[in-house]
């Protein structure tokens, strides 16, 4: 019954060209924001293209989270952490379009304007998308990095104010793509600066064809690639927003692999012979954020109530149908800093009422929690997840409403911190503890708008910063560990959930795998044909 109310549904949607079938579809829960993973954090933006059409200095091996050579073949680091020397693969070339043809290959002056363009704010294109760029000002890149610099074609030099332990893991990072400096000065020439952040040109195994606004973006194999050449001709984000819609086009082999199944349906999905559930891992954290800058959420107890009053184990059991495990910090216990001596939040309705009456609010109030329009893997429904505690919350006089819009206009009402709570979450991007810490909670990713609890505090970025000085990792740990105890304390956000990754594929389709470190690669996908 569910696959036939399915079909249905979808009957009445576009159908995507036929010519598509040549390469892979992949359906997808939104669009895209930009096509430059400088400036945003959206991974629904991140997965549509930073691992197809870019490269970065320094990639992730999704085995063990080591770094490994990306554009840089090898690197050195002076022995006070401030100077690094990266050395640059050579004959690497960048995407011919129809609106753009290199004249030469990717060389040390492309990786200047890449990065001066995040921390120069005299660069031609620093002031385009509104000079944000959300994870670089999280982590104080223009405050760390003193210079960037070319030594020879294919050397680059970056300079440090200070040591930084995660200075390699960033550059690994989605967000540290590089971009063409030869293609930025055709648009400087042609007064056409603003199209760099949406006719993208990379060096990855992909180049850009089109996009059409919550409906395709179509991308075509990249023949000069540097590496081994993309398996698909052709690769297609089909945007489905509704997830009934996007199990129908898998079931009727529209689509090849979907984003974000839910987890209600992965029993109705494995008794499919031509379909099958990929599982992993992941290092993620979905939560529930309060804008710490607004009354009542300012309020230490206020924070700490609301906490006290959901029921977590109700949302494990209906929102992530037990293929999550309870989070009790940002970090999940996988990371080798992860805090096991933390207190346990418990579910407990009096204690939240009697840190109310404490606060000054003994009849409670009204609130509004946002929810997510679309699925993520740190939270595959939020809209359910929001009634749910939208009842929890009833049980101790807060009157919570639901809020939500279309996706693009969700994260930017967002930014500009219009909500009271929302419900979101995160997904490393790398190994480092530091990646859970800044982007989520420090002073500059307030600045930015990317710190969704909207808080500032001193003490936190201080222990923050200590871990950062010290190569050491036993003493990083100390720091971190000492962080996550003051975050327990000060509740600025409820850790919820920890999940399981899942992506739904037709069986046909091989050399898809699950990046525990976010973002998805598509290159490798090869569709058996008989």
């Amino acid at each position: 019954m569910l696959l036939c109310t399915i079909i249905a549904v979808v009957g009445c949607q576009p159908q995507l060209p036929q010519t598509v079938r040549s390469g892979l579809v992949y359906c997808s829960e939104g669009s895209p924001e930009t096509f430059n993973p400088q400036l945003v954090t959206s991974g629904t933006t991140i997965d549509a293209i930073s691992q197809q059409l870019y490269d970065r200095l320094l990639d992730i091996n999704p085995e063990n989270g080591e770094l490994i050579p990306g554009l840089a073949q090898l690197w050195q680091v002076s022995n006070e952490g401030k100077v690094y020397h990266f050395t640059l693969h050579p004959n690497v070339e960048f995407h011919q379009t129809e609106y753009f043809t290199p004249t030469r290959p990717l060389n040390a002056e492309d990786v200047v304007f890449t990065f001066n363009r995040i921390m120069n704010s005299q660069h031609p294109f620093h002031q385009q998308g509104g000079a944000n760029y959300p994870f670089f000002q999280s982590v104080d890149w223009a405050d760390l990095v003193t210079s960037v610099t070319a030594e020879a074609p294919n050397v680059v030099k970056f300079e440090l104010s200070r040591p930084d332990s995660s200075f390699l893991s960033n550059l690994a990072t989605d967000f540290a793509a590089i971009l063409s400096a030869e293609y930025g000065q055709q648009l400087v020439t042609s007064g056409e600066l603003a199209l760099i952040d949406s006719k993208p040109i990379g060096t990855g195994p992909f180049r850009f064809k089109e996009y059409q606004k919550d409906l395709l973006i179509r991308y075509y194999r990249h023949k000069n690639y540097w590496r081994e050449l993309a398996k698909p001709e052709q690769l297609v984000f089909d945007i489905v927003p509704n997830n009934a819609r996007r199990m129908a086009k898998l079931f009727t082999h529209e689509c090849d692999v979907v984003a974000f199944p839910r987890v209600s349906e992965l029993g109705l999905i494995s008794q499919r012979p031509d379909v099958s559930v990929q599982e992993s891992t992941s290092m993620n954290i979905g939560f529930w954020a309060f804008n710490t800058a607004k009354a009542p959420f300012d309020n230490v107890k206020v924070r700490q109530a609301l906490a006290h009053a959901i029921n977590r184990d109700a949302i494990l059991q209906a929102v992530y149908f037990g293929h999550a495990t309870a989070a009790n910090s940002v970090l999940p216990p996988t990371s080798w800093a992860f805090n096991p001596n933390l207190p346990v939040q418990q579910y407990d309705p009096l204690q939240a009422k009697q840190l109310l009456a404490e606060a000054g609010y003994p009849n409670g109030f009204s609130m509004d929690i946002w929810a997510m329009p679309v699925q993520r893997l740190y939270n595959p429904n939020a809209l359910k997840m929001a009634e749910l505690m939208q009842a929890d919350l009833s049980q101790i006089g807060v009157r919570a409403s639901i809020i939500s819009y279309e996706w693009n206009s969700f994260r930017r009402k967002l930014g500009a911190y219009e909500h009271d709570s929302v419900l979101i979450g995160w997904s490393a991007d790398n190994a480092d503890p530091d990646n859970f810490f800044r982007p989520l909670l420090s002073c500059s990713a307030a600045l930015t708008g990317s710190n969704r609890a909207n808080w500032c505090d001193a003490n936190f970025d201080l222990l923050i910063s200590q871990a950062l000085l010290t190569p050491d990792q036993k003493q990083r740990r100390s720091y971190y560990m000492a962080a996550q105890q003051y975050l327990a304390e000060q509740m600025p956000l409820l850790s919820i959930a920890h999940s399981q990754r899942f992506q739904a594929i037709s069986s046909d389709i091989k050399g898809v795998k699950i990046n525990p470190y976010g973002g998805i690669a598509l290159a490798n996908a090869v569709k058996d044909v008989e």
